[in-house]
């Protein structure tokens, strides 16, 4: 008969300094927590610079890693990586080869990227103890479409990439701004020749004539209300799901990760296709689903007995000096939870609230400084859990604080 078996799961990783000297305290007390489960999983936010080389692929926002930082995460007590994100290309397709390359090199539990498409959507599974782990781990963008995965086509060679999930981002209008639109349009009108143009390298959007147009590379459709739609393309949500129905049946305990940034205005709300898609994740077999993304935490729901971590903000967040878009507290706060399921089908969630740089420098300016997260027993950590818990009720999860942590009971 199967053992109690433990998942432990924290918040993005984006990790470009060696973490491995630290002798905080309470930063030691995380990596006892993370080396104590069966499994450890993280987001490493980023692509690893090595053997393949690679060349920058954006602007500002470049971002990559020494090999280096793959030890650090090890050595934290990681044994589980999801790879899909909106860094992981900022090498092109060499610093897929290279990342993929040093994380197998260093046996992690890794999934999200790969060769071609059908091996980036494929899970990646490994043993702990008597159980089977399948991870499968996307991104939903929004990002240009030579980042992902591609299998090889006529003409076409494959390309080493992300796995995707197609999301598209549509503005419904109302009529009188629509006819706004339509008045800039037509006036500096051009050829769909020249908008083929524009929107390389991604292809021109297959458009309802009748109720929508491509506003120089952003989708608007008439309707009654001016809102943001975002949806998932049907094709991609079934290649995803089916990877998840597939290691579930075979009898593997599977966790569906989601990487996005198709956030709400106010980053600490669920976005509700990100919710729907995680129920379809759940009916096709995962065990558990996590999202990141968003920097900051985000409710937490239990969906037939399986924990959805909506998102769990980040865990290590290394930024350059001279960076002040991230002086939201929240940004600095997550917890890191630790699912214990029991044979009989009991599952208990210990959330432990963390603060990234300590709880003393939550309201410092040193950004650039916090190299890790650490355990928060001060108010700050409780201030932490009672959030969360109140905005957890909303999804009809029920969290109790015993002491400092949090605290979630299935029976």
């Amino acid at each position: 008969m199967p053992s109690t078996f433990t998942v432990a799961l924290t918040g993005q990783s984006l990790i470009h300094h060696d973490i491995r000297t630290c002798t905080d305290p309470g930063f030691l007390q995380i990596v006892e927590t993370l080396k104590t489960a069966d499994v450890a999983f993280t987001n490493f936010e980023g692509t690893i610079l090595g053997r393949h080389g690679g060349s920058p692929m954006k602007g500002s926002y470049f971002g990559y890693s020494d090999p280096y930082v793959l030890d650090a995460l090890k050595q934290a007590g990681f044994n589980a990586l999801a790879l899909a994100n909106n860094h992981a290309f900022d090498l092109g397709p060499q610093g897929i080869l290279s990342t993929l390359e040093e994380v197998r090199g260093r046996g992690f539990l890794h999934a999200g990227i790969g060769l071609d498409r059908d091996h980036a959507v494929s899970p990646g599974m490994a043993a702990f103890g008597d159980r089977v782990i399948a991870l499968v781990a996307m991104d939903g963008g929004p990002g240009p479409r030579t980042m992902y995965a591609e299998n090889a086509g006529y003409r076409r060679p494959s390309r080493p990439g992300v796995n995707r999930l197609e999301v598209t981002r549509i503005f419904e209008a109302d009529q009188a701004a629509f006819d706004m639109l339509e008045t800039i349009q037509t006036t500096f009108q051009s050829s769909k020749l020249e908008r083929a143009n524009y929107a390389q390298p991604d292809d021109s959007p297959t458009l309802d004539d009748e109720k929508e147009i491509d506003f120089y590379g952003t989708i608007f459709r008439r309707a009654n209300t001016n809102r943001r739609v975002v949806a998932i393309d049907p094709d991609s949500a079934s290649s995803q799901l089916a990877a998840i129905a597939r290691a579930s049946s075979d009898g593997q305990f599977v966790i569906a990760y989601l990487h996005h940034h198709h956030w709400e205005p106010n980053w600490r709300d669920v976005p509700e296709w990100v919710r729907a898609f995680a129920h379809a994740c759940i009916d096709a077999g995962a065990r558990a689903f996590v999202s990141h993304g968003t920097p900051v935490l985000q409710p937490i729901e239990i969906y037939k007995r399986a924990p959805i971590f909506f998102g769990l903000g980040n865990f290590i967040f290394h930024t350059e000096k001279g960076e002040t878009e991230w002086s939201l507290p929240d940004v600095w706060k997550s917890v890191v939870a630790t699912c214990e399921y029991d044979p009989a089908g009991s599952l208990q969630i210990d959330l432990l609230p963390v603060v990234l740089g300590g709880e003393d420098r939550i309201k410092d300016l040193d950004f650039h400084e916090r190299y890790v997260p650490v355990a928060a027993y001060g108010k700050t950590g409780e201030q932490i859990i009672d959030d969360l818990a109140e905005r957890s009720s909303v999804f009809g999860t029920r969290i109790e604080r015993n002491g400092v942590i949090g605290r979630i009971q299935i029976s």
